[in-house]
This record gives C-alpha cells, sequence and structure tokens, in this order.
C-alpha cells in the first residue's frame, strides 16, 4: 500500500486520487477555491477560511517557502489545502521554512498532485460543495459529508481579550472589532496614526462607546454573517454614534444591522483579480477577496444604504454608503497583503470622517 496516496472526495461522488503532504489524518470541510497567483501565505493564515478546505487554482505553490513574518494571524483557521504541484525547495531569503514543514507544525493535512483545475471546473458548475480528504475512500459516510455545516466559526477565531496596537504618532482612536481580523488592518490603521483596540466579537455595544473612539473599524471574518444574532443586535446600538468603516464579514453585518439581507453565492468570490466598480466614478479597480456570503442588492435601500461598488464580473455588491449613518463597508480587502494596492485609499476615506487626513 502507498502510504503516500490520498484521496478527495466530494459531496456529489466524485473522486480524486493524489498525494499526502503536512499532516497526516482525515478531514471534513467546505470545499472552495482560490484564484491567487501569490499570497499563499496571507490565504494560509486568513481566519476567514475557517472550516474550509482551500484549493489553489494557480498550479505552483510553495515556490517562496513560508515566511513567518509575512502571517495575517497567530494560526491557520484552514481545514485543509489542496495545491496541484507542491514545491519542495523554496527560493527566497526570507524563507523560514517549507510548505510541508508548515502544515505539518500546524496540524494541516495536505494535498498535491490533483487536477485542481477539473475540482475547480466542478466547483464552479454545481457551486461550493462538502468533501472529505481521506485514505481510504471506502469507509466515507456520506449523510456526514452532505450534512456537514460551518458552526461558530466567528466565535473560534475571534481574540478572546482585548489588546492594543500603539501607532508611532498618535492621533485617532479606533476600536476594531474582531470577527476574524487580519493584521494587515491593523497595521493599515496604525500607518495613519492610529491607536487600535482590538476587542472580541462580542463586546457590548456599551463597553465599546465607554472608550470613546473616534471611529469604530468592523473586520473581515468566516462563516454565514445570519449566524451572528447577538453581534448584529450590539451593531444596532452603535449605528449613528461612531464613524463606522466595515470590510467583508464586517460590511455584511453591518448590512444586516441596518435591516439588509444576505444570500450565499454559488462559489464565492476568493482571490486576489477580483474586479470591482465605483458606480459614483465608473473606475474599475481590481481587489482581493475571500467571501461565500453576499449583501443583496435589492435590499441595500431598504436598509437606507445606497450601492457604491459591484463586482464586476457577477453585479453582486461590493460596497455600501450609509450617509446619513457617517458609516461605510466594502466586500473586498483594502487591507490586502500581498496585494494588490489599488484600494487602500478607503482607509484614507475613514481618516476623513473621524477629523481629517493624518
Amino acid at each position: 500500500m502507498d502510504n503516500n496516496k490520498i484521496y478527495i472526495c466530494l459531496a456529489n461522488g466524485d473522486i480524486f486520487e493524489g498525494k499526502s503532504f503536512g499532516a497526516k489524518g482525515e478531514v471534513l470541510g467546505e470545499l472552495v477555491f482560490t484564484t491567487g497567483m501569490g499570497g499563499y501565505i496571507e490565504t494560509l493564515t486568513d481566519p476567514s477560511y475557517y472550516g474550509q478546505i482551500v484549493m489553489q487554482t494557480f498550479p505552483l505553490i510553495g515556490n517562496y517557502g513560508f515566511i513567518n513574518e509575512d502571517t495575517e494571524s497567530k494560526k491557520s483557521a484552514v481545514s485543509a489545502y489542496i495545491v496541484r504541484e507542491n514545491c519542495e525547495s523554496p527560493s527566497n531569503f526570507r524563507s523560514d521554512c517549507t510548505l510541508d514543514k508548515y502544515l505539518k507544525d500546524n496540524n494541516i493535512v495536505g494535498v498535491y498532485d490533483v487536477d485542481t483545475r477539473e475540482i475547480t471546473k466542478i466547483i464552479r458548475e454545481h457551486g461550493v460543495m462538502n468533501a472529505v480528504i481521506t485514505d481510504n475512500p471506502r469507509k466515507i459516510d456520506m449523510y456526514k459529508l452532505k450534512t456537514y455545516e460551518i458552526r461558530d466559526a466567528v466565535k473560534s477565531v475571534s481574540c478572546s481579550k482585548p489588546y492594543m496596537s500603539a501607532s508611532e504618532q498618535h492621533k485617532y482612536n479606533v476600536v476594531l472589532i474582531d470577527y476574524g481580523t487580519k493584521k494587515n488592518i491593523i497595521r493599515e490603521l496604525n500607518k495613519r496614526d492610529c491607536n487600535v483596540a482590538v476587542v472580541p466579537y462580542n463586546t457590548r455595544a456599551e463597553d465599546i462607546l465607554s472608550l470613546n473612539p473616534d471611529g469604530i473599524m468592523l473586520s473581515n471574518g468566516p462563516g454565514n454573517p445570519q449566524e451572528n444574532a447577538d453581534a448584529i443586535k450590539e451593531l444596532k446600538k452603535l449605528i449613528g454614534k461612531k464613524p463606522i468603516f466595515a470590510i467583508c464579514l464586517g460590511h455584511q453585518l453591518l448590512a444586516l444591522a441596518m435591516g439588509g439581507k444576505t444570500t450565499k453565492l454559488k462559489y464565492g468570490h476568493r482571490g486576489v483579480n477580483q474586479p470591482v466598480k465605483n458606480l459614483e466614478t465608473g473606475r474599475t479597480f481590481i481587489s482581493s477577496q475571500n467571501h461565500g456570503y453576499a449583501v443583496i442588492n435589492e435590499t441595500v435601500e431598504l436598509a437606507g444604504g445606497k450601492v457604491s461598488y459591484i463586482n464586476a464580473n457577477d453585479k453582486t455588491c461590493e460596497g455600501i454608503e450609509y450617509q446619513s449613518k457617517k458609516a461605510f463597508s466594502v466586500q473586498f480587502h483594502p487591507e490586502a497583503c500581498s496585494g494588490p494596492r489599488d484600494t487602500r485609499f478607503i482607509f484614507d476615506k475613514f481618516i476623513d470622517m473621524m477629523g481629517g487626513k493624518s
């Protein structure tokens, strides 16, 4: 028996044979694909992938190794990792270890030498589906596979207690609600002279307001936004009290708090090449995204907002302005690292809303 042989078994019954790297074991999760040519370190450490088996569509992964300085969180939230070709001999002066070693050290099951193009085509046709990675496909529990759902996603990745990240030149105080935040959101705020108080997802509105912040930021995060009923209830108490800027899951939660609705996308938007169009100027930007849900366009006006950006591919909502409430949100990631950097100016808009440029 080949100890390196492993199988990806999809909920529709398709089975793909590959080779194992990283940790050993069997894992169940929601299979999604991401289209980035680089940035796999940031992908692996993005909390928004909680409970998901992540597959890279770009064929060669691991060529610059794993660089600890570039991580977006303290640990990976992915369930498993799939690539076409794993580079075993990375070449980069900043590399701390190979991708294989990182996966082993973090107990993440990896698969390589599979037809990721064919699997991607299946997901695009049928939509996001569950999958199990196993060394014995004959023993799969199909009921468990088909009924798997990601639960308590935000609770699982949010910080457990508040912490502070100070800027070199302090001008503004921002409270960042951590639904699964990426480090680069904090870095971008610090660069703009903001002291950032990061608080857990379940922090009460009165406790946030007691800090008297100049602005409130809602972070990215994983899972179904509608699952976060308590967090949405607290957000309702914050609307109109302080300037609010929301990204990704935060964008969806703010819309729900305002009275909007969300829906699950067929296969989501994941990667660093997603085009978004500014409806006011007509200009299109290339953005980084990672989400499986979207705010329903038709519900935005009912929620007192105005759609500001749409996805240039499928026309879904990518940004909302709530002018009367001094709040705005975007579905994409303006803090994107390793890029693109087209939309980082949106952080400056938040600075203006709090009182001026840093």
